[in-house]
């Protein structure tokens, strides 16, 4: 399903032991994906309380990925990395899957009134 890097595995490691360390309790980290328009897929990720019915939870580098139904067929085969550069830190995702859409037969509605009517 998913795969982290080693740099965002030990990132991620790092921010889940600084909030127990501030007596905050975090199982592992959710991602999640909804399908975008002429963009792609939007991602989201966020720190997990708990698990909920129909997530794939996976493993990796001792930190717990947990995915939901909807998003799961959007995220197969996404690699999620963390890089540090002059101009910042953050992790990037990679979506092998992801294809942007365009205006001619691609099913996209922006520049005919579609994508909050651009």
């Amino acid at each position: 399903m998913l795969t982290l890097t080693d740099a965002a595995s030990r990132k991620l490691a790092e921010v889940l032991a600084q909030q127990s360390e501030h007596g905050k309790s975090y199982l592992g980290l959710r991602v999640s994906a909804m399908s975008g328009c002429c963009s792609g897929p939007q991602y989201g990720m966020s720190l997990a309380e708990s698990t909920a019915d129909g997530d794939w939870i996976g493993e990796v580098g001792g930190v717990k990925l947990l995915v939901d139904a909807e998003s799961a067929p959007l995220l197969e085969g996404t690699r999620i990395d963390y890089i540090e550069t002059e101009r910042g830190a953050g992790f990037t995702i990679e979506n092998p899957n992801a294809a942007r859409e365009t205006g001619a037969g691609g099913g996209c509605a922006c520049g005919r009134g579609g994508c909050g009517g651009h």
